[in-house]
């Protein structure tokens, strides 16, 4: 699985209340969540990102509350996968449950600037910086959550396995 796309760059300790504000979490409608996405931070961030973006991420991104919105938001908005230093584990799960790829890319925030091209083998890891060539290993992701992501999150999943009994 490959994924390209311009990067949109943030810094450390992004966390879910300015992924998505609070005032937001009673729409219910992915599409109307990621018109909203991170913008406290950037108001321009929707525009970048309709075109299908990897988002970089410093340390600790998506921490703060639990809200699955948060990742539901991103993916909506057009991001097609988060790279990150490091993530808060419960973004990171909810990342996956939605079927938003989610690495662990040690050294992607000094590696990648705002508008670099950037393409993730999600299989082995592999996250090359096209715009300079630079070429990063990730955390590879396990055969299972790459199944999750290709059958669009884990409510896809589940509703496939009930509909094979």
């Amino acid at each position: 699985m490959d994924i390209f796309g311009k990067a949109v760059k943030f810094g450390d300790n992004v966390n879910t209340d300015v992924i998505i504000p609070g005032k937001y979490l009673e729409l219910i409608d992915p599409e109307e969540l990621g018109k909203h996405a991170l913008e406290g931070l950037d108001p321009k961030f929707t525009q970048k990102a309709k075109d299908g973006v990897i988002l970089i991420g410093g340390k600790n991104f998506g921490c703060g509350s639990s809200r699955e919105q948060a990742a539901t938001a991103l993916k909506s908005a057009g991001v097609r996968c988060v790279l990150a230093e490091s993530f808060a584990r419960i973004f990171y799960r909810n990342a996956i449950n939605v079927g938003l790829p989610a690495l662990e890319c040690i050294g992607i925030s000094k590696k990648a600037d705002e508008g670099d091209m950037i393409s993730v083998d999600l299989r082995s890891g592999t996250v090359e910086n096209q715009t300079t060539g630079t070429t990063l290993k990730a955390s590879p992701l396990p055969q299972f959550i790459l199944s999750l992501l290709e059958e669009g999150g884990l409510i896809p999943h589940v509703r496939g396995l009930i509909g094979k009994r």
